[in-house]
């Protein structure tokens, strides 16, 4: 048996990023079932022993009429708490933190220049950070975790919109070294197409604390959110893009596990060959030797 008290968390908030307890009820549990029950089916006698409890009215047990429907700025966090927790217990079985929460990106506009009255677009798309590192593995890239939500082709967001994404990558250097490395997030940049201004609306986390590392492996990078002329925007909110701007989105990178100096010279040097991580990262942090230049043949 095993159970998880939620006593002392804060009280409700006004803003909409209160969680019902079935959300805290599910991701408690997940993260139980990802590492003291990882192969064992979902079913009474699997669930049972698995018990949560909250605080009536705290941010993780609100109650009606709460704003609830960005629970998932804080449910989603969940996951890594409950690990930070087991960590103490059975750390050769726990990932690193990871960017947790979707990374969820929504534009609004006029389809026309000029605007032509009730001729507009709504449009959204569901980005993600990277995993953290298992001890046994690297953590994934771009990858939904805990919520296992995939995100749509980019050009769907497109096709619905007047919004063009010039970019859409991996964001070099953004895991978190160890000898286990964390995922990469991605690197976005997006403009309107017409020559008109845009909404651009976003709510996401691990903008100001990034997803640590252990056992002497380094965090992922923090999130961002700004222009390409310059500046940063807030990570929650509804922003006014003016006309030829650029947003830039860098989403966060997972943390990494143990010292980066005992991570496989081989998997470095792959990652330096796919462009995951730079040359200076490469050299610095994990210690591979630069190749000096190729002698000229005789």
């Amino acid at each position: 048996h095993i159970h998880v008290d939620y006593t002392g968390s804060a009280g409700m908030t006004k803003r909409n990023f209160n969680v019902p307890i079935c959300y805290t009820l599910a991701y408690t549990s997940y993260a139980l079932g990802c590492i003291i029950a990882r192969d064992i089916p979902n079913n009474a006698g699997s669930l049972e022993p698995r018990t949560v409890s909250a605080p009536e009215g705290c941010i993780v047990n609100a109650i009606k009429p709460a704003a609830v429907v960005q629970r998932h700025l804080v449910g989603l966090m969940l996951p890594d708490l409950v690990f930070g927790c087991l960590r103490q217990a059975i750390p050769e079985r726990v990932p690193a933190e990871g960017a947790g929460v979707l990374w969820n990106l929504g534009a609004s506009g006029p389809r026309t220049s000029p605007p032509r009255f009730g001729d507009d677009f709504i449009v959204g798309a569901v980005t993600t950070g990277g995993m953290g590192a298992l001890p046994f593995r690297d953590g994934l890239s771009a990858t939904g975790f805990p919520s296992g939500v995939r995100g749509g082709p980019i050009e769907i967001f497109e096709s619905m919109s007047t919004v063009i994404v010039w970019k859409k990558e991996y964001r070099v250097d953004s895991c978190g070294a160890g000898r286990m490395r964390g995922g990469l997030g991605q690197a976005i940049e997006m403009e309107n197409g017409i020559d008109e201004p845009f909404y651009f609306n976003c709510s996401v986390e691990r903008v100001k604390f990034a997803a640590r590392g252990y056992e002497k492996g380094l965090a992922g990078s923090p999130g961002f959110v700004g222009l390409a002329s310059g500046g940063s925007l807030p990570g929650k909110g509804r922003h006014l893009i003016p006309q030829g701007e650029r947003v830039v989105i860098l989403s966060p990178g997972g943390g990494g596990i143990g010292d980066p100096r005992e991570r496989d010279p081989a998997s470095v040097e792959r990652d330096l060959a796919n462009g995951l991580i730079s040359t200076a990262i490469a050299r610095d942090v994990y210690g591979l030797p630069s190749k000096g230049p190729k002698a000229a043949p005789a």
